[in-house]
């Protein structure tokens, strides 16, 4: 009788996948897979490279728990979504599922997300390339391709709606990551040894069309300029249209404001 490689896998990935619910209620993909000699953590700590390269937010990992929250990032025109991860071992043998729950309104063909979701899967190796892949990829941090390009406006709604739903998560969201940000200019100060540009950002209140779902107050919206932008900014004044591009830096729910830092102006 011969043994079952360590590295192998059940096979029956795309088997196992489960689409449920609907555009207007939810959809959720759930895909699962079975490794010889796949511990939790180990699970878990090779996930982490895996989605890394392959562009997904690491929100949340808990490798001794075997769970493992990791999000679709967000574009210009798409919103992040969760993808819970979970690892338990049974007999010697590794059970790996992902669920995938895009919000209400989201929609993605189910073929597409069994390929995704069983690719990542398939990546995962058992026994003692397993554990060195997993000591590899255990402080794998994702790399953002581009800044992500919308207006300040729509940004604002992004971040207070994901405040309202969770405000802990916002930070592992927007860590690091860069926008190009759209839109006019509300006022211009000295803030320390910087410049701070502020955007424009129309309250619910104040807009002639309110779309459904809208986060109840928006933030703020600032940048910290970058040195030798003095000249630019020097010449900035209320109402002028301004594209800039600058990194996340804080949000602040009591003064319900986000920072941007290092911020350039772009071409408009």
């Amino acid at each position: 009788m011969h043994a079952v490689p360590a590295a192998a896998q059940a096979g029956t990935c795309e088997d196992t996948f489960i689409k449920k619910g609907s555009i207007l209620s939810g959809q959720h993909f759930t895909a699962t897979t079975t490794v010889v000699d796949l511990p939790p953590d180990v699970a878990i700590n090779q996930l982490r490279a895996i989605v890394a390269k392959r562009g997904y937010d690491i929100i949340a990992a808990e490798p001794a728990g075997g769970a493992m929250l990791i999000e679709q990032p967000m574009s210009g025109k798409t919103r992040a979504f969760p993808i819970e991860i979970t690892a338990t071992q049974q007999n010697g043998v590794g059970t790996v599922q992902m669920v995938a729950k895009l919000r209400t309104g989201m929609a993605t063909k189910p073929e597409l997300a069994k390929a995704e979701m069983c690719a990542v899967l398939a990546e995962l190796k058992g026994g003692k390339a397993g554990r060195l892949a997993a000591k590899a990829g255990a402080g794998a941090t994702t790399v953002q391709a581009a800044p992500v390009a919308m207006s300040a406006q729509a940004f604002s709604q992004q971040i207070s709606k994901d405040a309202e739903r969770n405000v802990l998560a916002v930070e592992q969201r927007y860590a690091g990551k860069r926008f190009t940000l759209s839109g006019t200019v509300d006022y211009v100060i000295k803030d320390g040894d910087r410049y701070r540009v502020a955007f424009k950002i129309l309250q619910p209140h104040e807009q002639v069309i309110r779309l459904p779902g809208q986060a109840k107050t928006l933030s703020g919206v600032s940048c910290l300029m970058a040195t030798g932008t003095s000249v630019f900014v020097m010449q900035l004044k209320p109402g002028k249209g301004i594209k800039l591009t600058g990194t996340y830096y804080k949000f602040d729910e009591f003064k319900d404001h986000t920072w941007f830092m290092d911020c350039t102006p772009e071409q408009k």
